[in-house]
């Protein structure tokens, strides 16, 4: 797989496992009446070809649903997770059982376009600050249940994944600072409580901005701050915390952000996972004639 990281490699392995046998188990109920009607001994070749072009993400998962499905299934991949491709192009072979293939398709589609939508969506911002120091993170903006596959998915893309879950890194929200009675306190009793863990505090004012800095916030996330308000803000930083701008980010967003130098050390773009679009694919079957 893509991740260099073995711990992150074995969970995400152990999340895919059960996210497609879930996902399955959706899908089958009962068993797979329609192809009942084709005789279990029936052999056929398929081909999945993209119509769009994109980056491929979710090999993985497209090939453990036909290992659960059937494992005698055969796959003959032409391109690896972060690949570029374009219309046309043939992307996997697959010979055996048909209807196998057939119960297995459409969720094995699911999973492959869906991580190729969210790669190739990474990859469209990922490009856009390629010859600055910024970086593009991921959100918890996710699809339910696909958590670490679509954060893989924006690794692979070309971005970095923020925070996994709730349980990874401090970020101190508005309701946050509300309940802990102000930035300093919330700040103070999340380094006592975890000294190792990074602190970070969303702000919505430049008060609060300098309030977060002086108590040793590891991050500070400016929220909604529009692109003057931004530059203002890395201004009064001065380097003297890292900076991370959130707050429906689109390219046009980041362009702008960029050109008025308010060019911040993190922008986290929820649509990366929120709104994707799934790469268009399509199986095609060939049925195999039988032995005489």
């Amino acid at each position: 797989m893509f991740i260099a990281d073995t711990s992150y490699a074995a969970t995400l392995q152990d999340h895919l496992n059960r996210t497609v046998r879930f996902a399955l188990e959706e899908d089958l109920g009962n068993g797979d009446i329609t192809a009942q009607l084709i005789p279990l001994e029936t052999a056929a070749k398929a081909s999945v070809i993209t119509r769009e072009a994109g980056v491929l993400c979710g090999r993985e998962w497209f090939t453990e649903t036909f290992r659960q499905i059937d494992d005698q299934i055969q796959l003959s991949w032409y391109v690896e997770d972060g690949n570029h491709v374009q219309p046309n192009d043939t992307l996997v072979d697959i010979s055996g059982s048909a209807r196998s293939i057939l119960t297995a398709e459409r969720c094995a589609l699911n999973f492959l376009q869906t991580l190729s939508g969210t790669a190739t969506a990474a990859h469209h911002y990922a490009s856009r600050v390629a010859e600055t120091p910024v970086t593009i993170l991921d959100t918890r903006k996710t699809l339910p249940g696909l958590r670490l596959a679509q954060k893989y998915a924006a690794l692979v893309g070309g971005c970095e994944n923020h925070r996994l879950g709730l349980y990874d890194r401090f970020l101190i929200k508005e309701n946050h600072i509300m309940a802990c009675g102000g930035i300093r306190p919330a700040i103070e009793y999340a380094k006592a409580l975890h000294a190792e863990v990074a602190v970070e505090v969303e702000v919505e004012t430049m008060t609060q901005l300098d309030e977060a800095i002086d108590a040793g916030a590891d991050i500070v996330m400016l929220d909604n701050f529009d692109t003057d308000a931004t530059r203002r803000a890395v201004e009064r930083a001065a380097g003297r915390v890292k900076l991370e701008s959130s707050g429906n980010f689109d390219l046009d967003r980041l362009n702008a952000d960029l050109a008025a130098g308010a060019q911040v050390d993190f922008i986290s773009v929820g649509a990366i996972t929120k709104h994707v679009q799934a790469l268009d694919l399509s199986l095609r079957l060939i049925m195999q004639p039988a032995d005489k």
